[in-house]
């Protein structure tokens, strides 16, 4: 029988799909509001990897990830999609959302994504939302698996995802 022990906390990130930046920013204001500082904020990325946002959301959009100073429970991430949710049902012109927040958490071995939508490679956590392990850490890089999304494949996203795991490093180390 293997010995159960308490894992470490996690880093919270976030990505954001976006045109305009009104709606990054207000949605990160609120985010900060109830998980604290951001600690790293990405240079916008232009989202072109996939039209599936398109139909919705108009073409031109950005993409722009963000990690937080305060770490937390890998457990709480079913709450946090439930509540980054809430925040883009407040910023819909008609039906349609002006920003989508994709949160997830990143520790030394890997980075995991919150998801409402079931797949073969999605576990379910809890409250409709599953989690799907998005990239693994391996020979000093991140790296994709076969369902990775093409834009969490590229070196520009990867690069970035290395940063925000270098500032998780110090902080893990330091507790």
């Amino acid at each position: 029988m293997g010995k159960i022990t308490k894992h470490p906390p996690v880093k919270l990130i976030s990505g954001f799909i976006f045109k305009k930046n009104t709606y990054l920013k207000a949605s990160q204001a609120a985010l900060e509001k109830r998980f604290g500082k951001i600690d790293f904020e990405s240079a916008p990325l232009c989202f072109t990897h996939t039209d599936y946002y398109e139909k919705e959301m108009g073409r031109g959009l950005m993409r722009v990830f963000v990690s937080f100073k305060k770490l937390i429970l890998a457990s709480e991430l079913a709450g946090i999609k439930i509540f980054t949710n809430r925040i883009e049902g407040k910023f819909l012109s008609g039906k349609s959302r002006l920003i989508n927040i994709d949160p997830g958490y990143l520790e030394m071995s890997k980075l995991v994504l919150a998801s409402t939508k079931d797949f073969n490679h999605r576990i379910y956590l809890k409250d409709g939302i599953f989690a799907e392990v998005t990239l693994y850490y391996a020979q000093k890089n991140f790296r994709a698996w076969d369902w990775t999304y093409p834009d969490y494949r590229t070196q520009e996203y990867i690069n970035i995802f290395n940063k925000i795991r270098e500032i998780y490093e110090f902080q893990i180390k330091n507790i």
